[in-house]
């Protein structure tokens, strides 16, 4: 059948107009329906609740663009493999959506409008279960890592190295999920190195207030202790993005170095052939807590310069000072490809102080602004558990 779009974006625009209420309705619905299904969330709902508005807001909206939204909704089922999310479970969620639209939409829920909604739920739903299958031929749910590094950089900063069961391969600049057995929720993380040959993957992860996974691993995690692991997502700020060579500039701040740091180690297991200038923000000198790391690679790699800017200098009360502000009084860097990664202000700034400066689009790389994943396009710039508000990961 012919779904009516514009009747289903104005639809679902009336009913995300109610906020909260509407994932607090639909997973109240849910569960009471379908009890067992509750152990596959996380405790803690908030987050979840949030997820569910961004994923059902991206889908409708590009409900009329079928190319981008298979590939979304392809990624998005086999992400939900590490849930245990089954075929079976997508009625259960159809029933629960449908009878939360209704609620919402009262008097303006008709016959007609239930039957578009049906109809695009049950290709969404085919379109993620296929995902699903289609990636069990590739990748398992998740893997196990072990733990077998734990530094504390700073009183809320840790880096982990961590080793998982058997190779997880992913790009420099992707994310990966990672969850602690004890909890069921799972947060994204950009591994700070490339592809090693022993398999071993490097996190660099800032506790934020409240973050039961970052938490964990900060505070909560030592050599030893196994975590859960799921597949890569993400590419924008991969090097494929800037293919075909040239010249890099790097823009972060605090955790924000992790996936940079690695786009620096790939570019040296590709031979060097490119000239990469960082500039890395925190807010206090004592919050730079990878320098020794970044300079036994500046020292290795005569291609490869860090500049370090503090956000907030005592000397200069009241003053701000953006990393990308230095990196333009710095020089004309026109000619890179040009990568950015720290919290959703700093992302936003850097990328509006660019264009202003004449920097066009298609040189400049960094993740969607917003605080989950969903999608192979995202990872995020943050503020709840997906990004502290002054990294890149946490």
């Amino acid at each position: 059948m012919t779904v009516d779009v514009a009747r289903l974006k104005q639809s679902w625009h009336l009913v995300a107009g109610h906020g909260d209420q509407v994932p607090l309705f639909f997973y109240s619905t849910l569960f009471l329906a379908h009890p067992d299904v509750r152990q596959m969330f996380p405790t803690n709902m908030a987050g979840q609740r949030d997820r569910l508005v961004t994923a059902l807001g991206h889908i409708v909206s590009n409900v009329d663009q079928v190319d981008q939204l298979v590939g979304f909704l392809q990624s998005l089922g086999a992400d939900h493999r590490k849930f245990a999310v089954r075929a079976e479970h997508y009625p259960a969620v159809g029933e629960a959506l449908l009878a939360t639209l209704a609620h919402f939409l009262g008097e303006q829920w008709t016959e007609d409008l239930a039957a578009d909604w049906t109809a695009a739920y049950g290709l969404v739903a085919k379109v993620m279960s296929d995902g699903a299958t289609a990636a069990e031929n590739v990748s398992p749910p998740w893997w196990v890592g072990e733990v077998v590094a734990h530094e504390s950089r700073t009183f809320d900063i840790a880096v982990l190295t961590l080793r998982p069961q058997y190779l997880l391969p992913f790009e420099a600049g992707q994310s990966i999920g990672v969850s602690s057995p004890a909890t069921r929720a799972w947060r994204y993380y950009s591994p700070a190195n490339a592809s090693r040959a022993d398999g071993t993957i490097e996190l660099h992860v800032r506790a934020a207030p409240g973050g039961a996974v970052s938490s964990r691993l900060v505070y909560g995690t030592s050599v030893g202790d196994q975590v859960h692991l799921a597949a890569p997502v993400g590419e924008r700020l991969t090097l494929r993005r800037a293919a075909g060579g040239g010249d890099l500039l790097l823009l972060a701040n605090g955790t924000g170095w992790a996936p940079l740091k690695a786009l620096v180690e790939q570019v040296a297991a590709e031979g060097g052939g490119r000239r990469v200038d960082a500039y890395v923000g925190a807010r206090s000198r004592t919050e730079f807590y990878d320098v020794e790391a970044t300079e036994k690679l500046a020292a290795s790699y005569p291609w490869f310069r860090v500049t370090y800017v503090v956000n907030a200098d005592p000397s200069r009360p009241g003053e701000f000072v953006q990393v990308v502000d230095r990196a333009l009084a710095d020089g004309d860097w026109r000619n890179r490809h040009v990568f950015v990664c720290g919290s959703d202000p700093m992302v936003s700034g850097s990328v509006s102080g660019l264009a202003q400066a004449g920097y066009h689009a298609g040189q400049l790389h960094y993740e969607a602004l917003g605080g989950q994943w969903y999608s192979p396009g995202r990872r995020t710039g943050e503020v709840q558990e997906q990004r502290p508000a002054d990294g890149g990961t946490q």
